[in-house]
């Protein structure tokens, strides 16, 4: 797997802290900083996700996939998945992330809650890398809802 992370003020302005992100599967991301009043130069523009929100977004896409397809593996009827992250980090360098909560919302017909339950775990245990290697710095929790469609 491989990335290519270009400043985008390097090719235009001479401030701002855009990045645009070109994956190995020729897809591309932006992201920027946040504004900083006190040092223009440091800030960003506001134009795009912050570094570490895509970082928690690409966790929420591991482990929402991991559950739909344990779910459709399991030969149950899901229609729907998704989950709200919500974090705490350091408030000193580093600012790793110190607590996630995962809020998963699963529909679909006739799909029992330990099945859920079951596929969360399965993720956060075994398969998504992202959680994984999130749980060394963050306490992670999760909890869920099936609701019937």
């Amino acid at each position: 797997m491989e990335c290519t992370v270009s400043w985008t003020g390097a090719t235009g302005a001479k401030s701002g802290m855009g990045f645009l992100a070109e994956t190995g599967s020729g897809h591309v991301l932006m992201m920027d900083g946040a504004p900083d009043a006190a040092r223009p130069e440091n800030g960003g523009q506001n134009l795009a996700p912050r570094p570490m929100e895509t970082v928690l977004a690409g966790t929420g896409g591991c482990t929402a996939y991991d559950v739909v397809l344990i779910l459709k593996r399991g030969r149950h009827d899901v229609r729907g998945c998704s989950v709200k992250l919500t974090s705490e980090r350091a408030e000193a360098d580093p600012k790793v992330f110190t607590r996630i909560h995962m809020q998963f919302t699963v529909t679909g017909k006739n799909i029992p809650a330990e099945a859920v339950a079951r596929a969360i775990a399965m993720s956060h245990e075994k398969y998504c890398s992202a959680s994984i290697m999130l749980a060394k710095t963050a306490e992670i929790t999760t909890g869920f809802e099936v609701v019937e469609r």
